[in-house]
């Protein structure tokens, strides 16, 4: 509990420090355990780490220094909801003993009612989900004693273009990650609980 409520957005990285391979990979499968709609898992990241790769995203990411600073910049992107993909992906969840295959069709059509010809709807979706796993990434990385700052300030066409995203993929945010140097403010307080919650 204490990790959530003392997370706050990291301006400031120690631009000499770096992350693992197998850091990053842990960051994402943590990420990729969040909840996604009819388990469409309908997420993608790129781990924006080299100096090469920086150099191409910040001018195009408001010129912001953490870009550069942070150990990694995740371009977090979700994909529009497709119906047609869940047998695909319950077939793991079948193979595991999880689910009966005879469900699967039972999760299929519902969600093709929900998504199909529904573009607002799937791209609904793609946010969602991209911001589950954005922030399961965010706790996840402040438990590792490591900053975060998810970055809404980039243009979109031009991260779509410059890092080959597909044509159902949005880049929904950007999620800077690293270890941090001194200057960041701490949890900036709240609202209060009473003014943000009715009980029904």
């Amino acid at each position: 509990m204490e990790t959530i409520l003392s997370r706050s957005a990291a301006k400031y990285y120690d631009p000499t420090a770096t992350l693992s391979d197998d850091q990053i990979r842990d960051l994402v499968r943590i990420g990729t355990s969040a909840p996604t709609s009819f388990h469409l898992q309908n997420w993608r990241f790129i781990a924006v780490r080299s100096p090469e790769a920086k150099a191409r995203l910040r001018p195009i990411a408001w010129n912001q220094p953490a870009i550069t600073d942070a150990a990694v910049t995740f371009i977090v992107i979700g994909q529009l909801a497709d119906a047609s993909t869940i047998p695909a992906r319950l077939a793991p969840v079948v193979e595991a003993c999880i689910m009966p295959a005879h469900l699967v069709p039972d999760w299929e059509m519902p969600a093709r009612g929900l998504y199909d010809d529904q573009p607002q709807r799937q791209r609904d979706e793609a946010v969602r989900t991209a911001t589950f796993g954005t922030a399961a990434i965010i706790y996840t990385a402040r438990s590792l004693g490591l900053g975060s700052t998810p970055m809404i300030g980039f243009d979109a066409e031009a991260v779509h273009r410059e890092f080959g995203l597909a044509d159902d993929e949005i880049p929904v945010m950007l999620l800077t990650v690293g270890p941090e140097r001194a200057g960041n403010w701490p949890q900036k307080p709240r609202m209060p609980v009473a003014d943000v919650l009715d009980f029904a």
